[in-house]
């Protein structure tokens, strides 16, 4: 028995200035000549639209003729530019796997097409295809998200190799992620206290009005950048904090310099009903008034020991450090019943990495070289928010969100 003719795809291209009851009208006239739609896109850039339609014909495709004859009038009548395309039948190759990932490029001021041209052409030579590009920011591209796609399914690692180099070149901030549903669920988020949620690190702040500033800020310089054990150096650090007094803990909680988009990006992720908290290997006399000041959900830090209005120069038991974070981070997501995926984890020190490491989402934040390296994800942008656009938040979500706020 002879196999079935196979049926006749066409693809129809509209192009023109958008207003409502465009695509009303063309499906309208694709519906009454019963004819199927396979597939469908559309996007407006300036006030253009871009509407694409693959239209299924039954073999010998008897009624392709009138439909697009129907078709190119009602566009003539709106304004509109139509072509259409006979499409080759379905191979095999077309049903073949392939595995999807989200390109997200942010630049400092823009991303120039002389980044994107060299982005394109890696992410083309490692054998990717870009299915879908969006502009994710309002005023000018500072954001781009491409979705990729490869029939690789280790495509992904050689293409983060490849892009990173390149989105350096440019000073671009480059982020691969899975293309897959954890990425638009994320329901906690994690943040490291010192140089993240603010721009300086507490404890070297301290040691200044101890008179011990340069020393102290050697060695937290050092074990951020993983040079020291973090839970000796915190140690030897805190002793040299002996004998201050509890009233200036309170001055330098006040002057503290909270990261730029740190306030809008905390407000709108719990707008969407994310979980928060903050861990830090610094102090919990800072973290519970940041946790209260922000609304955080959570608060974790090493606790002082302060007898008599003066600290002692010791730290009460267990210490927090790299491997606390990381555990207490779990704690949390059992606690509040949420799979790993969907936790985001923000730091940017050493003591860091496991939390981030952990966490389905791990941002390295303007970090040390090393941490920057050893993480999955990096970014060095001068506002906290712009994490958002690693999560799919454009700026007119954010817009939106903001305005009910």
């Amino acid at each position: 028995m002879a196999s079935p003719e196979p049926s006749q795809s066409v693809l129809i291209t509209v192009a023109g200035e958008d207003r409502a009851g465009i695509t009303a009208k063309l499906t309208t006239v694709i519906a009454e000549a019963g004819v199927n739609i396979s597939d469908m896109e559309q996007v407006v850039v300036r006030g253009l639209l871009s509407l694409s339609i693959v239209l299924d014909f039954p073999p010998g495709a008897a009624q392709a003729q009138p439909v697009l004859k129907d078709l190119l009038f009602a566009a003539k009548e709106m304004g509109l530019e139509l072509n259409f395309k006979v499409l080759p039948p379905h191979g095999t190759n077309d049903l073949a796997k392939r595995y999807s990932s989200v390109v997200t490029l942010i630049g400092h001021d823009h991303v120039s097409a002389a980044s994107i041209s060299q982005i394109a052409t890696a992410i083309s030579g490692c054998g990717f295809n870009i299915e879908t590009i969006q502009h994710m920011d309002q005023d000018r591209v500072r954001c781009l998200e491409l979705v990729v796609s490869s029939p690789e399914a280790d495509g992904a690692a050689r293409l983060k190799s490849v892009l990173l180099p390149v989105g350096r070149s440019f000073d671009v901030d480059i982020a691969l992620q899975p293309n897959t549903v954890f990425r638009r669920i994320k329901r906690l988020v994690v943040f490291d206290l010192d140089s993240t949620l603010i721009q300086t690190e507490i404890i070297d702040e301290l040691a200044a009005a101890a008179g011990k500033a340069d020393q102290v800020r050697a060695l937290t310089r050092r074990t951020m950048e993983g040079g020291l054990d973090f839970r000796k150096s915190l140690v030897r650090r805190v002793r040299m904090l002996k004998g201050l007094p509890e009233a200036i803990l309170e001055e330098v909680y006040q002057g503290l310099p909270f990261t730029p988009g740190a306030k809008d990006l905390i407000r709108v992720l719990q707008r969407l009903g994310y979980r928060t908290a903050v861990i830090s290997g610094g102090f919990n006399y800072f973290t519970d008034r940041i946790k209260n000041a922000f609304g955080l959900d959570y608060a974790f830090g090493n606790r002082l020991e302060i007898k008599d209005g003066l600290v002692t120069g010791k730290i009460i038991e267990p210490v927090i450090d790299g491997q606390g974070k990381a555990a207490i981070l779990c704690d949390i997501a059992r606690t509040e019943h949420i799979h790993l995926d969907q936790v985001i984890a923000i730091g940017d020190g050493a003591n860091d990495l496991p939390m981030l490491q952990m966490a389905g989402l791990g941002i390295a934040f303007n970090a040390r070289p090393a941490v920057q390296e050893a993480a999955e994800h990096s970014l060095s942008q001068t506002r906290l928010d712009a994490i958002l656009f690693l999560l799919g938040i454009t700026q007119e979500d954010v817009t939106a969100l903001q305005a009910e706020l």
